[in-house]
């Protein structure tokens, strides 16, 4: 049974830091390339970021370059997003999602295995 547990999520001010986690179970985690997601109140769910399974290519959207980070450990099944500098559009629940191969894209359909999502708010 596939089964993903995403942590991490909760209230952070303008500027502060949050680390969200992605634990998978059920599949073959290190073949799978693992992206995060988002859907802010009201708007579409979008790519944030990208890790590919050979832990190679990282891929961000444009909004979070140079303030989120991705990185996996293979070792734990897990997956993180590094966000600082965070900014009220950052929030929005976050969800991470699995799809095989070693390469990332922001193409919500062709991923084959999604979490329940976590919440994250930026506000003062």
């Amino acid at each position: 049974q596939v089964q993903f547990v995403e942590s991490g999520g909760g209230l952070a001010q303008p500027g502060g830091s949050l680390r969200l986690s992605c634990a998978a179970s059920g599949f073959a985690f290190s073949y799978y390339s693992i992206g995060w997601f988002r859907e802010a109140p009201g708007k579409e769910r979008e790519g944030v970021s990208c890790i590919s399974s050979d832990r190679i290519r990282t891929t961000y959207a444009d909004l979070v370059k140079g303030r989120f980070t991705i990185s996996r450990d293979n070792a734990k099944n897990t997956v993180y997003l590094q966000m600082n500098s965070l900014k009220p559009e950052d929030t929005a629940v976050y969800y991470c999602a699995a799809i095989r191969g070693p390469f990332c894209t922001t193409s919500i359909g062709e991923y084959d295995y999604w979490g329940q999502g976590t919440r994250v708010t930026v506000s003062s």
